[in-house]
């Protein structure tokens, strides 16, 4: 019987990929969507998946959704939006805004996801932080803190779950060729690659993989970690 992964977030970039390299890997996939319905239900059908509206932001909306998927073995907590902007015109809303997704949709996924694994006990979670929740990242004060939130709570939730044989880990990618940094020109992408000691930017392909490694008995032994796909960025 195939194994359950639910991706947050799961209709394009980092979340597609995860959803495309899991289906081929022979897992059932569900992929999570709030906004984007076209592109949810054109990979789905494309790779045999599921597709699932649900807003992460809000806690019965994620409620339903585990219902849906009738529990899980993985839950990647991929779901996040990003704001480049001073911190001096950064309002409460967009602090909100920001923390409404990235966190409290990592507890509202994982807060539905932990009864059907606990019951089980087994299972593995994958939250997606970004290196800027480990060093910061200028103009992006709310974004950072929030990514940082991520890693934090991975960490947490690693030691309280681990009796019950559930693993938590984090991914921290670097700069990653996807839509989400698509505001950046071709210059500013020279320039970060240039600034990464592998010399490239990374693509969402090797966060994905690295997610399958995570989700994977060889990392059996693996928990509350934050792995760095970054080229050496951050180190």
């Amino acid at each position: 019987m195939a194994k359950k992964v639910l991706i947050t977030g799961g209709s394009r970039g980092i979340g597609a990929q995860c959803a495309r390299v899991f289906a081929e890997a022979g897992w059932e996939v569900y992929i999570n969507y709030n906004k984007s319905e076209e592109k949810a239900f054109a990979l789905a059908d494309q790779i045999g998946a599921t597709a699932v509206k649900a807003d992460v932001s809000d806690f019965t909306d994620c409620v339903k959704m585990l219902e849906i998927t009738g529990g899980l073995d993985l839950l990647v907590c991929n779901a996040g939006i990003s704001q480049q902007k001073l911190f001096t015109k950064t309002t409460p809303a967009d602090w909100r805004n920001i923390f409404s997704v990235n966190v409290d949709g990592v507890f509202n996924c994982c807060r539905a996801a932990t009864p059907y694994m606990v019951y089980n006990k087994r299972g593995s979670i994958i939250t997606i932080s970004s290196m800027w929740g480990q060093v910061g990242a200028s103009c992006e004060v709310a974004y950072s803190a929030s990514k940082a939130a991520v890693i934090g709570f991975t960490k947490a939730l690693a030691k309280e779950l681990g009796p019950s044989n559930i693993r938590v880990n984090c991914i921290a990618p670097g700069v990653i060729d996807t839509e989400m940094n698509s505001h950046l020109s071709k210059d500013d992408m020279a320039v970060l690659a240039d600034e990464t000691p592998l010399c490239r930017i990374g693509t969402a392909d090797e966060v994905a993989k690295t997610a399958l490694f995570l989700a994977s008995d060889s990392a059996s032994f693996i928990t509350g970690q934050v792995i760095g796909v970054n080229g050496g960025m951050i180190i």
